[in-house]
């Protein structure tokens, strides 16, 4: 008889007695020590432990108990708040920000170049300046500010791929990228690149891609702002200015008509302005490039500008035609004596006060640039003294004419661009000087236009009181006056 096969279920009941290992931990917690018990021993363990361990054991966030009650159950004490770190003060004794310190090299000047100017004495190489009234400038840290300035350090590799686009971009957005690459590019700005962002690149290269030449009336009719901070006297010349803003084009041979006379004027075609709305200017310079600074040339840009209403001279030296004939000397052919080669020496202002060229230099700038309603002299404050002297003339003496010339002024920026550092007595002993003298000249255009003229707002530094209150201060101005 064959034998039964027999099959084991694959799905068994679970046993109804636990496994041994069960049981043994079953058995275990039925001998588990009252409550009270685990915490005696938790007190004597504490007790026993080191003063260091107490903070470990307890809670971060352990709520406080009163003495009585923490002396019943032998708790020991809390231990005491770690002690606050002391808030760390900058230069000036204002807060810095949270975390690490910065770098040395990020303080010391003679090894970065993005150093803070907190505390530049006049000597320094760079001062404050303020931007045009008006002008678009993207917010610190936006998408638009972190673009421009990439591409204003990295200008070499953008004005070559993007060549054939920069110019179509919007008018505001051209007028701040030339500002950015004025001020951040390390050579500054040219007259190429300015020709490049504002006019497009060449007719040659605009051809070979069979590319119109654009209209520069109707390209730059939105763009009132040219803020060049920085690139006078170092990439970017007065004369070069001029003649990129102003082009003069003279006719095709092919297309000049045969005159009827040899003495008839060869026809001329009007000058194309490159920006025909041009009212906002910027020519500030840095005090390092002071050497390269032309009046001459001014003069001569000014001529031309004859509706520009702001303008900003930041930095510019004291205004002369020969700066670099100061010392020079010519000697008489008929007397024999030696006479100063330029109308300025050394001395004219320091000892013998003597600002007569300065003087006409400003009053030719005031006639072509009668429009003015905004000017920004800022960091000039060794010439103050020139917008308010009288000049010696053949038969009389002539002053800037505030009433007429400069009549329409309304904001005339006198500041030093230097942050006043008051343990310095030699540098506040110079800012107070140069207060003093825009104090003078404010009062002396008051009293030219008394009424005839419109309102004027100069502005100054604002120093420290404990410096203001001084005897020499008032002594001063009254000198002054």
């Amino acid at each position: 008889m064959p034998k039964k096969k027999r099959y084991q279920s694959q799905y068994a009941k679970p046993p109804s007695t636990a496994p041994p290992s069960l049981s043994l931990s079953r058995g275990a917690s039925s001998q588990t020590n009252p409550v009270n018990d685990i915490l005696s021993d938790l007190r004597r363990s504490n007790l026993n432990s080191a003063g260091a361990s107490h903070a470990s054991l307890l809670p971060q966030n352990a709520p406080s108990v009163p003495p009585a009650i923490r002396h019943i159950f032998q708790i020991p004490d809390t231990p005491a708040p770690a002690p606050r770190r002391p808030q760390r003060r900058g230069p000036n004794g204002r807060r810095v920000p949270p975390g690490p310190p910065p770098p040395r090299s990020w303080l010391a000047l003679s090894q970065s170049r993005h150093a803070p100017s907190a505390h530049q004495h006049p000597a320094a190489s760079h001062i404050q300046n303020w931007p045009l009234p008006g002008a678009y400038y993207p917010d610190d840290g936006s998408l638009v500010d972190i673009t421009l300035r990439h591409m204003a350090t990295d200008w070499v590799t953008q004005r070559d791929w993007n060549r054939f686009y920069l110019y179509t971009l919007s008018g505001g957005m051209r007028s701040a990228l030339l500002h950015y690459v004025s001020t951040l590019h390390e050579d500054g700005i040219s007259a190429a690149d300015i020709r490049l962002v504002l006019g497009g690149p060449p007719e040659s290269e605009l051809a070979e891609y069979e590319l119109e030449k654009p209209d520069v009336n109707k390209l730059n009719k939105d763009i009132f702002h040219l803020d060049l901070t920085g690139s006078i006297g170092k990439s970017l010349s007065l004369k070069s200015l001029t003649d990129l803003l102003f082009v003069t084009t003279r006719q095709q041979q092919g297309e000049v008509e045969v005159q009827d006379s040899w003495d008839a004027p060869e026809l001329i075609s009007e000058p194309t302005k490159l920006l025909p709305n041009l009212t906002h200017l910027s020519l500030a310079m840095s005090p390092n490039s002071t050497s390269s600074a032309s009046w001459k040339q001014l003069l001569t840009l000014a001529s031309k500008l004859p509706t520009l209403t702001h303008l900003n001279l930041s930095g510019w030296p004291a205004p002369s035609l020969t700066p670099n004939a100061m010392a020079a000397k010519v000697v008489s052919p008929v007397t024999g004596r030696a006479a100063n080669y330029g109308a300025t020496n050394h001395y004219s202002h320091i000892l013998d006060d003597d600002w007569s060229e300065a003087v006409l230099i400003l009053r030719k700038l005031s006639k072509a640039l009668y429009s003015l309603v905004y000017l920004d002299l800022t960091g000039c404050g060794d010439w103050f003294p020139a917008l308010r002297k009288e000049a010696e003339g053949e038969s009389s003496t002539s002053s800037v004419d505030w009433a007429s010339d400069w009549g329409k002024i309304e904001v005339l920026r006198l500041c030093s661009g230097y942050v006043a550092d008051p343990d310095s007595t030699a540098h506040l002993s110079r800012l107070w000087d140069w207060k003093r003298q825009a104090v003078v000249v404010e009062k002396n255009i008051r009293s030219q236009r008394a009424g005839r003229g419109r309102f004027i707002t100069v502005e100054m530094d604002k120093l420290p009181d404990l410096v203001e209150s001084p005897v020499g201060v008032n002594a001063g101005l009254a000198h002054n006056a």
